[in-house]
């Protein structure tokens, strides 16, 4: 079985994996705009762009065997098709129903935009190359994030929101064509392993001890980090910091600049840090340590370089595509695309919980307390990173037993 050359495969996934980035994250700078045009709660705007998120977890396990069953190239672009008319409902919905409807219909059609180039990966390439080949992915969404940022603020000068969702649309489907044609087939023989009791493989993986241990740290702090980013960081900047939007976008950007780098970082260096030691599952522990610190500072509000803080707290968002590849250590590649759906299963639903948790708690300190928006989010802000440090030392504690596991062999029977 010959690779195909990698960059054939990673213009096409990459352009579609950074358009779901950009979609994930576009409703926080702008979110002033959403909400004086509905003149909706911070929940309700919660609810709206969580939407995504419970769409796009509702996806997981039947993408999961859909992909190991027919492969990237055949599932990417249809799912494709239901976001492009997703981002156009959204941009013609004008009630809050209609919008999340939409903003629903666009999570589950990027539902496998980095699954389906991970699944890809596992099939064609030797697995010493996967952290070098997996984090060039996750470059594109980190492109997909600085879109969102100074860029987007800077369009919404010339097009108004619902004129930028059209063009996310065209630019989607195209993509999709682009799949389509390029990318070419998983072989044969792969797929058809798949095929043999796809529900057993599913319930072989929910049930492996493996997967709940990566999926509580990496569920909490990726889940959180992409809430944060992908809705909250702006109010809270705004409202606690005392920023304003164009200072609020611009940290945004700071965020999307070191995750850039990071994830090239870790692509060019992963394969090298490998060979001195330095192992995929000691970074993933370094870089969510490190969140767990940057999350700190910010509720704390202890360092006044928030630029700093918010930019390093960005970049612990690189580690998130080595907890997959962490994961699918203990999995055979028939079994890759279900074992990484799983996890993204897991850490969308947090997701999802965290943006609308944060929404809700904020309105319930308000109303109980008489208090401003603010005081809401610090006090939401400081309840996620409590359940964060409870998920790391979830993970250190199992840390001896799970690095000795070596690949299964085979698939599950």
């Amino acid at each position: 079985m010959t690779a195909p050359h990698f960059l054939r495969l990673y213009l096409c996934f990459a352009a579609a994996y950074m358009l779901s980035y950009t979609y994930r994250t576009v409703n926080a700078v702008i979110s002033p705009e959403l909400t004086a045009a509905l003149g909706i709660s911070a929940s309700s705007l919660g609810l709206l762009t969580s939407a995504y998120f419970i769409a796009f977890a509702s996806m997981q396990v039947p993408a999961g065997i859909l992909l190991d069953r027919y492969g990237p190239r055949r599932v990417e672009p249809v799912l494709l098709v239901i976001a492009t008319l997703g981002a156009l409902a959204f941009a013609a919905a004008d009630n809050l129903a209609a919008l999340t409807a939409a903003r629903a219909m666009i999570g589950a059609g990027v539902a496998v935009c980095l699954m389906a180039p991970l699944k890809a990966i596992a099939t064609w390439y030797p697995p010493e190359r996967q952290p070098s080949l997996g984090s060039w992915m996750m470059f594109a969404g980190g492109a997909g994030a600085l879109l969102s940022t100074t860029p987007l603020a800077a369009a919404l000068n010339v097009l108004s929101w619902r004129g930028i969702f059209v063009v996310l649309a065209v630019a989607t489907l195209a993509v999709a064509i682009a799949i389509a044609i390029v990318v070419p087939d998983t072989p044969h023989e792969s797929r058809a392993a798949a095929a043999s009791a796809p529900w057993r493989g599913v319930k072989f993986v929910y049930r492996h001890a493996r997967l709940w241990w990566i999926a509580p740290m990496t569920g909490l702090g990726m889940g959180s980090l992409m809430a944060i980013q992908g809705l909250w960081s702006v109010p809270w900047l705004m409202e606690v910091d005392g920023y304003n939007r164009t200072e609020a976008a611009n940290h945004l950007l700071a965020m999307g600049l070191t995750t850039l780098a990071g994830y090239a970082l870790v692509a060019l260096g992963s394969t090298q840090l490998a060979r001195i030691g330095i192992a995929p599952r000691h970074l993933v522990a370094g870089g969510y340590g490190l969140q767990l610190l940057m999350l700190a500072l910010i509720v704390t509000r202890a360092l006044p370089y928030t630029y700093v803080v918010w930019a390093l707290y960005g970049l612990t968002a690189t580690v998130n595509i080595l907890g997959y590849l962490l994961l699918n250590e203990g999995f055979s590649k028939e079994l890759a695309g279900r074992a990484s759906t799983a996890l993204n299963l897991v850490m969308f639903s947090t997701t999802f919980a965290v943006q609308w948790g944060i929404g809700a708690i904020a309105d319930a300190v308000r109303t109980a307390f008489a208090s401003d928006l603010a005081r809401g989010l610090q006090v939401a802000f400081a309840l996620v990173l409590a359940a964060e440090a409870a998920a790391y030392v979830w993970f250190l504690l199992g840390w001896r037993r799970h690095v000795a596991e070596g690949r299964l062999a085979g698939v599950a029977t």
